[in-house]
């Protein structure tokens, strides 16, 4: 089963089951109904199964996505009260996913809040999602009771931050100027940043592949598209740009 029918299948049963209310809740009487969204199905899988044992932990997954249109599409159609969000997905990235439920999250009576969970513990990547408007970020090295503490946090309207990330994001927000915007940088979708530092670092397009799990002439669109909203001409001058920049 692809992961687009995968998601598919899961919005449409979690649908009609919120429509019947939510469920009771776990051992300690807390209920919150999530959405996961991340481009590796093996992660959500492992992610379901550890804080997915509703009796016990009281969340409730009731929808998976895979990529920026099965996310939206999914979230639209079960209004989970928190979205658990990779930072890097096929269409735009997280990011993308925030900006088309802006709507959502700005509903007064059943706000769907965001809490970023991804590998990257990137400052641009923190800060651009929490500009995007959600609630909080953690890393994957997350334990599932910190994460299920999280998402109820997340769910109460606390914004949650992995505590090595928590600092640069008060620096970043802690003047009334806004923090400085690369608009190079912000021309490009987060897989297309993920794919230049991989490249400025040295990685052959084999290993980009293997690593972030696509296929070669994938990566190769990614280097073209970088290198045209750039101006750039080669991977050379694309590793000095990023080195400059301190991306590497």
């Amino acid at each position: 089963m692809s992961d687009a029918t995968e998601a598919s299948g899961t919005a449409e049963t979690a649908g009609a089951a919120g429509s019947g209310g939510p469920a009771d809740g776990g051992v300690t009487g807390r209920h919150v109904r999530v959405v996961l969204v991340d481009d590796h199905r093996m992660f959500r899988t492992g992610v379901q199964a550890e804080i997915g044992r509703t009796t016990e932990t009281g969340v409730e997954v009731v929808g998976e996505a895979a990529d920026v249109d099965q996310a939206v599409t999914v979230i639209t159609a079960t209004r989970p009260e928190v979205v658990l969000l990779d930072v890097h997905l096929p269409g735009g990235g997280g990011v993308e996913v925030l900006r088309r439920c802006a709507a959502l999250m700005a509903d007064a009576e059943q706000p769907v809040r965001f809490l970023a969970l991804s590998v990257s513990d990137a400052a641009e990547d923190v800060i651009g999602v929490i500009r995007g408007g959600a609630r909080g970020y953690v890393t994957k090295t997350i334990t599932g009771t910190d994460l299920v503490d999280s998402i109820f946090r997340v769910q109460e309207g606390d914004a949650v931050f992995s505590p090595r990330l928590a600092g640069f994001v008060l620096d970043a927000f802690a003047s009334t100027d806004a923090p400085p915007v690369d608009e190079d940088l912000d021309r490009l979708t987060q897989r297309e940043r993920e794919v230049l530092r991989l490249i400025a670092r040295g990685y052959a397009y084999k290993e980009i592949a293997k690593q972030l799990f696509i296929s070669v002439k994938t990566v190769e669109s990614h280097v073209s598209a970088v290198l045209r909203k750039l101006q750039l001409s080669n991977r050379h001058e694309l590793t000095r740009w990023a080195t400059a920049r301190r991306l590497v």
